[in-house]
């Protein structure tokens, strides 16, 4: 998918990644990193591992007694095992019918066990977003050692201000997290969609692009973060907009009048909102913006002005000297809206 064009914005961390942009955001490393918030816990498309060869054709015969297997996942390479929010999965090494191996056994929690008979197999493990595989083998003689998989991941939880310190309620919010690599066409890979405020995401360590909507109009910042091992990058960013409330009115102050429909445009006369409500509420990245009300066969305009961060109210007078009957192309316009 092609991301919208939107301001840049700069991250400062207290753990050091990337910034970019004029726009700015901050990070910090979370004491405890995966227990004190929500995640997304799903785990990731797991990746076709059906071009492994047993190194035994008696891999699954029935003569072997099984043996008990565990397994531990670590975030780092000197990390301690986690101890929950983990998904296991064992594959035979030899595919099914359909070209895929087939799925043995699963578990979910923290360490797992698991009995198998001598042979081969494939272990993934999966930790959100992050997660790691590995061929392991079961001898048929001897103690079988634990299985350690090193996911090398950690994590994200993403906020945002507007203005200065302006905080934006969760709801109002929504994040995407793309590869930081752009595709041949431009595009980059999503990663997952629609995160919430305040939610943790676990990654495998890497770069990745962060797309932040606040509201559903044009209030759109982008920032690359990095993702380290055994962390969670607590990342904050600040959006230059602001809600505003659209109202026509009688006099300043007055009481919205209903059954208005609404255009907002750009400096630049692009359409970027349409509704229709006695007092309607959107969001705006700053900038000059004209208020364009339809009431009574009668169009009325005010130029007005977002600053980032300052919530208001956009009257735009009943008795306004520029009131005007519709033109041809805005009568078609505002039709469109009934």
């Amino acid at each position: 998918m092609r991301l919208p064009a939107a301001p840049s914005l700069c991250l400062a961390a207290a753990l050091a990644f990337a910034a970019f942009g004029t726009s700015g955001a901050r990070a910090q490393e979370a004491a405890d990193p995966f227990k004190s918030f929500p995640s997304i816990s799903g785990a990731q498309k797991m990746p076709k591992l059906n071009s492994f060869n047993p190194l035994t054709a008696e891999a699954v015969s029935e003569g072997p007694e099984a043996k008990d297997i565990r397994l531990e996942a670590l975030l780092t390479d000197k990390g301690k095992p986690v101890e929950q929010g983990l998904t296991w999965r064992v594959f035979s090494p030899i595919p099914g019918t359909d070209g895929k191996l087939p799925l043995l056994a699963t578990s979910e929690g923290g360490s797992a066990a698991f009995q198998l008979i001598p042979g081969e197999y494939f272990v993934n493990v999966a930790f959100g977003r992050a997660g790691a595989t590995r061929k392991i083998r079961v001898a048929e003689t001897g103690p079988v050692d634990t299985q350690v998989l090193v996911l090398d991941a950690g994590g994200v939880m993403l906020n945002a201000v507007s203005g200065s310190d302006v905080r934006i309620p969760p709801k109002e919010l929504s994040f995407s997290i793309f590869s930081a690599d752009e595709k041949e066409d431009g595009e980059r890979a999503l990663v997952v969609a629609d995160v919430k405020a305040n939610t943790v995401v676990r990654l495998n360590t890497g770069t990745y692009h962060v797309v932040s909507n606040y509201g559903a109009v044009n209030a759109v910042i982008r920032a690359d973060i990095q993702v380290e091992a055994g962390k969670l990058t607590s990342a904050t960013i600040q959006h230059r907009a602001a809600k505003l409330t659209l109202k026509l009115v009688s006099e300043p102050g007055g009481e919205a009048i209903a059954d208005t429909a609404w255009s907002i445009l750009t400096s630049s006369g692009d359409v970027v909102s349409e509704s229709v409500g006695a007092f309607p509420t959107l969001i705006l990245a700053e900038g000059d913006y004209t208020a364009i009300a339809r009431n009574k066969d009668k169009i009325f305009q005010r130029d007005f002005k977002v600053s980032a961060g300052v919530n208001t109210d956009v009257e735009v007078l009943l008795n306004d000297s520029s009131a005007q009957a519709p033109a041809p192309e805005t009568a078609g316009a505002a039709d469109a809206l009934d």
